[in-house]
């Protein structure tokens, strides 16, 4: 197929940057089934896993990892990220030479520290950049990119940017593909059951685990009454010399099966579409991704916004909601005897009570709808046509 315009998508290190360059780029392809989209992604495991499973209208995905690294001030933090820099700025010039045979180039940039490196490149080459923001408050690396970029979207108001705001980038496999019914068999759960999704996201979410086991042992005769069951992406399991080397799926499994509580369990959920349609309510972290899924799906949730990060964008990423009354967000205490008092507490009364999951989707449903890919598939086209 003769290629007339090349996408080059920048970004990676986590899901929550490669799910919306996957979301537009399914756009792209459906209004330009001639153009070449190429992702530029991180060599981590999790950028592989994604990349190796997606597919764009049934084709596999053209990737390519960078070895980019995050910025440290430690000394051996600072070379990593130094040397990455160079060798990514590299890697993406020559990917844009190699492009440019063929017709217009435009990198569409999905944030982090994949992304800087390679809108350097794109700056180097004379080619556009259109970026897209996701979180509330911009990380250090679009903030960097925000001054270079020919233009800039944001999924929500930017903190300090006045940024166009596009909403929500869900890409198609993360919205429901069918009834609530043949989503929960997809999982091999009763279709007939109310069911809870649990997710950490791409990555998993310790204290999110940590907090269900506490949940189980507390309130598992709750959720057994109830006929509850459970879909939940625990993550990896945390090994070598740094982790503490516990198996979250086979310790979630165990716990699920002696409360009497029928659960699919796994470490990472290819799916998110049909797990998203299976769930009357959700606990999750709060990145973009996980709000934007939640948001589209109209699912009610409650967000427990990742503890570890200095400017808590999470907690910003999910206030628009919490503010309409369309989810619940409880602060990660981090010790689960402590969370399950507080964010416990929370979620036992989602799960009881219809009448706050009904008051939660009716607001979620005055919303509007997610359709920020696409609005950044429309920038990005209409760049390679300037």
């Amino acid at each position: 197929m003769a290629t007339d315009l090349t996408i080059l998508c920048a970004g990676g290190g986590t899901g929550g940057h490669l799910f919306p360059a996957l979301a537009v780029s399914e756009v792209i392809r459906a209004q330009r089934p001639n153009a070449r989209i190429r992702f530029l992604c991180s060599d981590r495991a999790i950028d592989a896993r994604i990349m190796s499973a997606a597919k764009l209208h049934g084709e596999p995905v053209d990737f390519e990892p960078v070895p980019a690294k995050p910025f440290g001030v430690r000394p051996r933090a600072a070379w990593r990220f130094l040397k990455g820099w160079g060798a990514s700025i590299r890697a993406g010039r020559s990917a844009i030479r190699a492009a440019k045979k063929d017709g217009p180039v435009v990198v569409a940039s999905f944030g982090g520290f994949v992304a800087a490196p390679i809108v350097q490149a794109a700056r180097a080459e004379r080619i556009p950049v259109i970026a897209a923001n996701l979180d509330a408050t911009p990380g250090l690396a679009n903030r960097w990119i925000g001054k270079h970029a020919d233009r800039v979207l944001t999924t929500i108001p930017a903190e300090g940017r006045d940024w166009e705001v596009i909403g929500p980038i869900v890409r198609a496999e993360a919205r429901a593909p069918g009834t609530p019914a043949a989503c929960r068999e997809r999982f091999g759960l009763d279709p007939s059951r109310p069911t809870l999704l649990v997710t950490g996201a791409s990555q998993g979410a310790g204290t999110i685990n940590d907090l269900m086991l506490a949940f189980l042992s507390r309130h598992g005769p709750l959720l057994a009454a109830g006929q509850w069951q459970v879909i939940h992406q625990v993550g990896p399991a945390r090994t070598g010399p740094a982790k503490d080397n516990r198996d979250p799926a086979a310790e979630l499994a165990a716990a699920y099966k002696a409360a009497s509580v029928p659960a699919h369990v796994a470490p990472f959920i290819d799916a998110m579409g049909a797990a998203w349609g299976a769930a009357d309510c959700a606990v999750s972290r709060a990145g973009a991704g996980s709000v934007a899924e939640a948001w589209a799906n109209a699912v009610p949730t409650l967000f427990l916004p990742y503890p570890f990060h200095r400017d808590q964008h999470q907690k910003k990423n999910a206030a628009p909601l919490v503010d309409a009354g369309a989810a619940l967000m409880c602060a990660d205490l981090i010790d689960p005897a402590r969370n399950i008092e507080d964010a416990g507490e929370v979620l036992r009364g989602m799960v009881a009570d219809p009448a706050v999951r009904e008051r939660l989707v009716g607001n979620l449903g005055k919303l509007g709808e997610a359709r920020g890919a696409e609005a950044m598939a429309a920038a990005v086209l209409a760049a390679a046509a300037s």
